[in-house]
C-alpha cells in the first residue's frame, strides 16, 4: 500500500466510486504531470446529498455547515476520479482547489463552505495538500447542488 492509500486507511476514509459524468466530459484528464478534475457535485451512493442554495439562517436552504460537508464529499469524489485515472499514490501535491457555492442573495461565506474540501485534503495530504484556492459564489449549479469542487494535482 502506498503513502496516500495508507493515509486514507489510517483516517478510515474510503474513496467513493467515480461519479459517472452527467454530460459530455470525463471525470479527470492528465496532461504532463498535472491532473485536472471536472467539477464534482456532492453525490454519494448515486444521490445528491444536499440540494439548494446556501444561506445563513434562512429556512428551506442549505446551511453553511451542511454545505461544508457537501464540499468534503465533492473533494472525495474528485480524489476518486484522480485515483481511477492515475492512482491516488501518484499524487505529489495538491496544486489548486476551485469551489463554487450556489449562494442565496446576500450570502458571502463561500470560503468557509469550501473549507470542507480544503480541510479533508489537508487531513489526507498534510503539507503536500497545501494548495491555492478559489471560492466563488454562483447563482445555480448542476442538479441544484449547493457546491461543486474541482482539483488540480501534480502527479509523478
Amino acid at each position: 500500500m502506498g503513502q496516500w492509500s495508507q493515509r486514507l486507511a489510517d483516517l478510515n476514509i474510503t474513496l467513493p466510486p467515480v461519479v459517472p459524468p452527467l454530460a459530455s466530459y470525463v471525470p479527470a484528464v492528465r496532461t504532463g504531470n498535472l491532473v485536472y478534475t471536472s467539477g464534482q457535485v456532492p453525490i454519494h451512493d448515486g444521490e445528491l446529498i444536499a440540494h439548494g442554495k446556501v444561506a445563513d439562517g434562512a429556512e428551506g436552504v442549505v446551511k453553511p455547515d451542511e454545505a461544508a460537508l457537501a464540499a468534503r464529499q465533492c473533494a472525495l469524489n474528485a480524489l476518486a476520479a484522480i485515483d481511477s485515472l492515475v492512482g491516488i499514490d501518484s499524487i505529489v501535491r495538491v496544486v489548486k482547489v476551485v469551489g463554487y457555492v450556489a449562494s442565496a442573495h446576500g450570502f458571502s461565506g463561500q470560503p468557509g463552505v469550501i473549507n470542507g474540501a480544503s480541510d479533508v485534503i489537508g487531513e489526507i495530504f498534510g503539507d503536500a495538500g497545501i494548495h491555492a484556492r478559489s471560492a466563488v459564489g454562483v447563482s445555480e449549479l448542476p442538479l441544484g447542488a449547493p457546491v461543486e469542487v474541482e482539483l488540480i494535482v501534480e502527479v509523478s
